[in-house]
Formats: C-alpha cells, structure tokens, sequence
C-alpha cells in the first residue's frame, strides 16, 4: 500500500513540476520590442527555432506544447514586430493570423559597383533612413569597435583605407526602418560567406592577403565580363606584376576619369593618379568597386596562357587576346576603329 502511495505522490510531483515548468515558459513576456521574419515555407520547428533565438520565447518545447494544446498547425509567413510585454498568446495568435505589420526592402547590390554609386542608388530609392556618406567614407581603422572586430578578414587591410571591396554584391532583404549599418553587417556576413576557408587558405598559400586578391578581382570585374576571360586576364596580370611590368589597365583609367573608353588617349594614360597603373607599378592602391564571387575567385585561380595583350570589343563585348605586341595593334586597328 505504502509503494503505490509513494508512486501517487511521485506523479503528483512530476505532475506538479511540469506544470510549474510549463506555466513558467509559457508566461514569458518580451523583454523588448522584437522585429522577426517568418520565411515562406517555414515549417513549425524552424519557426519554433527562429523565435527562440530572438528572445520572442523561452523555450521551444513549450511553444510546441502549447500549440498543440490550442490546435494550432500553421503559422504564417510574413514580417513580424512584437512590442515589449507580449506574451505567447500574442504571438500564436498573429502568427497563425498572418497579422505582418511592418515591410521590408530588397536592396541590390551589382558586380563591379563602387561605394559611390551604391551610396547614389540607395539614396535615389530612398532605402534606408540614414545615409551611407559617413560609414562609407570612414576608414576601416575608424569604424567603430563593435563593427571592426567582427570581422577578421578586415585586418589585413591597409590602415587608411574604407569598405570599398567588401560590399558584397547580392539582393539583400531589410526592414523599412533598416540603416546603413544594418545593411553594411549583412554584406560583409555575406562576404565572410562566401571568400571562405578555402579562397582564404588559397590566399595564404599564395602569399597575398584578402585586400590584394579584391584589388585585382575589382580590375576583373571591370576589364571582361565572363569568368573564362577574367581567369585569363588575371593571369596576365600577375604575370605583368612578377616581370615587373606595369599593369596599363584600362579599368584604373575609367575609374579616374569617371567614365569607360573603347580607347584611351595617350594623355589619358599620363593622368597622375595613384590608381594609374600605366604610370605607377603594381596594383592601385584600393579596390576600384566592389567584385563578386567570379571575379574574386578569377583572381585567386588565374588561367596561365601565352597571352600577353587584351582589348574587349566595342560591338560585342568580346575579349580579344594576343601573344605580341604587334598582333595587339593589329586587332586594335581592327576592332577599336
């Protein structure tokens, strides 16, 4: 008798224990207000997952529990805040509901855009609330510490240099209210993405740091459209760098001009700039846009050739290359009338 009394008042006790559990996850209130997105075809557990690690709730298994006490199977996609205080009846019901309120904005960034131009299309959509002029323009030696030490891949970086080569180019998806802080963390999360281990481990190996391969993936990014032809661009311009030749891109001279030629007069290529690289040895000093994964990944895994000389066809756009100086000029009178 005395056994089956203490198994009793053994369940009453887990009973009573997991009520108090329960009872105390599922009065959780927000601790501050909280924006969330529900991704389309999110099932429950990832919803489940994506709320508790926003603070939204304090457990997963009572979030479950409690929707299958108050049948509920479907929650609804959509753009979430909840308010300090809520409780996870608010939240269940506006889920379930598909009760959004508020919008989000999809920002594209291109392959081979410059700070400058992306500081220009934000503003002309009118996409953040604040504008990118003063982190844009900040060295990354300046940034604050909060932002800098995120980041390793940053400091390598020269120390007076900005965030020109990091941006990186993709459609990125941010609340109405989203700064340019905010969205400067999702592009170098995404960089850090994807100029992985292995391009990083590449670099090491070939001893040149992340800032070098984005200097020449951002001279790629300008000079040839596929990534073939930025393979065998980028050869030629390592090449050019190890015999010590100068580089002469065209690429550096449109982005001191602020415009692209199908030819440069020789005037033009007597600008003094740093960033001309028919009058100054090696790579420019900073990257001249920022490159995508193509270019970036060209300038880690060039394409060795016998090519010496390239020009790109005004008609086409197709890349043109030649072994000797005189079958150059002979495809520049040739395409470049």
């Amino acid at each position: 008798m005395k056994k089956i009394l203490y198994f009793l008042l053994a369940i009453i006790v887990i009973v009573l224990a997991a009520f108090i559990w329960y009872a105390g996850k599922v009065n959780y209130q927000v601790k501050e207000d909280t924006k969330i997105t529900i991704k389309e075809g999110a099932g429950i557990s990832a919803i489940t997952a994506d709320l508790r690690q926003a603070g939204l709730i304090k457990s997963e298994l009572a979030f479950k529990i409690y929707l299958k006490l108050h049948g509920q199977t479907k929650l609804l996609a959509g753009d979430y805040e909840f308010k300090a205080g809520s409780g996870i009846k608010t939240i269940v019901s506006r889920l379930a509901r598909g009760e959004a309120d508020f919008s989000e904005h999809n920002i594209l960034i291109k392959e081979g855009q410059s700070l400058k131009e992306i500081n220009a299309y934000l503003k002309d959509k009118n996409l953040l609330t604040d504008n990118c002029d003063k982190l844009f323009g900040t060295y990354i030696s300046k940034l604050p510490a909060d932002l800098k030490n995120d980041y390793d891949f940053l400091r390598d970086a020269p120390t007076k240099v900005d965030l020109e080569g990091y941006i990186f180019p993709d459609t990125y998806r941010v609340f109405a209210d989203a700064t340019c802080e905010d969205l400067v963390r999702k592009a170098l999360n995404n960089f850090n993405g994807k100029f992985d281990a292995e391009l990083r481990a590449e670099a090491k190996r070939q001893n040149k740091t992340v800032y070098q391969i984005l200097i020449m993936a951002s001279l790629l990014e300008k000079e040839v459209k596929s990534e073939a032809d930025m393979k065998l661009v980028a050869g030629i311009f390592w090449d050019r760098i190890a015999n010590g030749q100068r580089l002469e891109s065209c690429a550096t001279l449109a982005y001191i001009l602020g415009e692209s030629k199908p030819q440069y007069s020789l005037a033009d290529t007597q600008i003094d700039s740093p960033y001309n690289t028919y009058r100054h040895d090696g790579l420019p000093p900073t990257p001249i846009n920022n490159p995508g994964l193509k270019a970036i990944r060209a300038a880690l895994y060039p394409t060795k050739s016998d090519y010496n000389y390239f020009l790109s066809r005004p008609d086409t756009g197709e890349t043109v290359f030649a072994k000797t100086f005189t079958e150059h000029k002979a495809n520049k009178a040739k395409y470049l009338k």
